[in-house]
């Protein structure tokens, strides 16, 4: 599984790396004792990697069964998983399932389910951290509405924590949603929401840790008399 940095890394990783250049620099050049440069230069190689670590992309390819299956979009920790009442855009009782990310995560979202995309809205708001219940429905969120291949709906809601200031969507409606394809990416912790029929059977639970386009966690029932939704 070979990894790059993702797109949307690339300008921040550079201006930090000038800026660390520049403060090394001056560091090692007028300030003494030696020791003090030495930390700053080791701080600075620990700060870059972190950074360079949260923005990995890694290249992956799902092998496993895809019919009906839904995948998760991000890498993490699952820390919600109950039946609600999605009021927003499904309109009906669904199964929540959250995954949250921390700053050691990539941060980069795949599509859950192959198929259409059908609604994505943006909703400004708070900077909770993205492990609290509220952090759905109150915090700034991009929310994305799939139609599965097999006709049913699945809502995808990216949640920015209290250190996540972006979230960005790269899905329109009308796009071909595929599994093997980025959905978006959210800077730095964050949580993703997926909102699932309550006739899903569920793979995982809380405290499970999960790879983004890898891990599957639900199967969809077939059906064959799904009635079309309009947005």
């Amino acid at each position: 599984m070979r990894v790059k940095i993702h797109r949307e890394g690339t300008n921040i990783l550079i201006i930090l790396l000038l800026i660390l250049g520049v403060i090394n620099a001056s560091a090692w050049m007028f300030i003494r004792p030696v020791e003090v440069p030495t930390v700053f230069t080791c701080v600075s190689a620990v700060v870059y990697f972190l950074v360079v670590n949260f923005f990995r992309s890694p290249r992956r390819h799902y092998t496993g069964e895809t019919h009906n299956m839904v995948l998760s979009s991000v890498d993490g920790t699952v820390v919600a998983l109950e039946e609600t009442y999605e009021e927003e855009c499904l309109k009906r009782r669904v199964i929540q399932l959250s995954v949250f990310m921390s700053v050691l995560n990539v941060h980069a979202n795949w599509f859950p389910v192959n198929g259409k995309v059908l609604l994505v809205r943006h909703h400004p708001g708070r900077f909770m951290a993205a492990y609290l219940p509220k952090s759905s429905t109150e915090n700034e969120r991009s929310t994305v509405v799939i139609r599965a291949d097999n006709g049913q709906e699945i809502l995808m809601r990216q949640v920015a924590g209290a250190m996540a200031r972006r979230i960005v969507t790269y899905a329109e409606p009308g796009d071909e949603a595929s599994i093997e394809d980025h959905m978006g990416f959210i800077k730095f912790g964050s949580r993703v929401d997926i909102y699932l029929p309550l006739d899903a059977e569920i793979f995982v639970k809380i405290g499970d840790k999960t790879t983004g386009g890898m891990t599957p966690i639900a199967r969809l029932k077939d059906t064959s008399d799904y009635k079309n939704d309009q947005y």
